[in-house]
């Protein structure tokens, strides 16, 4: 389990996450939503190590991840897929997935993970293919499947559905779904989409200007009116 303890994190004299904390289980998709500018990608950039917290605990089955590296983090089992996706347009997908599989054991990253390739079968028909070649959807699938290649316990994934196609977006979907219910994966999901996230929820969390002020379960994110809560 993922648990955020007390979090504070400034950008030089702005305080942007304010005591954050917030748990992510195995098996549960757990939302965070937020109007723009609430910290929800600095709070992601934050776990993964990408930026430094001032203050407060970031803890994965219990061990203090806090003062570790990004690649470190990588290695216990924490994947991000960034938003904008952020994949290697002039390396192949192959390449990209392999980029993924760095944190791994030398002998664990010999071969592409083949259930990694069924979850994503228009990549394995593409691995030789450029990634900046791919259209945007086929992009963010090589995100998801860069992270997931590491083999994480908890994924962290900032706006997925951004510029991409309804079609693509389903699939994105049903993939968490899988992800969350068959491999018991924790998923930390950042959206502005609001019915793609309610569609995935095990639990929510409001951010407001770096502050969690709402949080609940799935059907209490139904029952409030969350949706006024972060309406832009």
């Amino acid at each position: 389990m993922l648990t955020i303890e007390n979090l504070d994190q400034f950008y030089g004299g702005s305080h942007i996450l304010r005591g954050v904390s917030l748990a992510v289980r195995p098996g549960e998709c757990t939302v965070l939503l937020g109007r723009n500018g609430a910290g929800k990608t600095t709070l992601l950039k934050t776990i993964m190590g990408l930026v430094r917290a001032r203050s407060g605990a970031i803890r994965l089955d219990g061990e203090d991840l806090s003062h570790l590296p990004p690649y470190e983090r990588a290695r216990r089992g924490i994947g991000y897929v960034p938003q904008g996706r952020e994949i290697f347009n002039r390396l192949t997908v192959e390449e990209n997935l392999r980029m993924g599989m760095a944190a791994r054991p030398a002998a664990a990253a010999r071969r592409l993970p083949e259930h990694v390739l069924e979850m994503f079968p228009v990549l394995k028909s593409m691995l030789k293919r450029r990634g900046g070649d791919l259209s945007g959807g086929q992009q963010q699938q090589l995100a998801i499947a860069r992270a997931l290649a590491a083999e994480p316990k908890v994924l962290l994934l900032d706006e997925p559905t951004e510029g991409i196609q309804p079609s693509i977006i389903k699939e994105i979907g049903a993939l968490i779904r899988t992800l969350v219910r068959e491999r018991s994966l924790a998923v930390l999901l950042v959206e502005q989409y609001y019915e793609f996230a309610e569609a995935l929820a095990d639990s929510y969390a409001v951010l407001t200007r770096g502050r969690i002020t709402q949080a609940g379960d799935a059907a209490q994110m139904r029952a409030q009116n969350v949706r006024a809560l972060i309406a832009i």
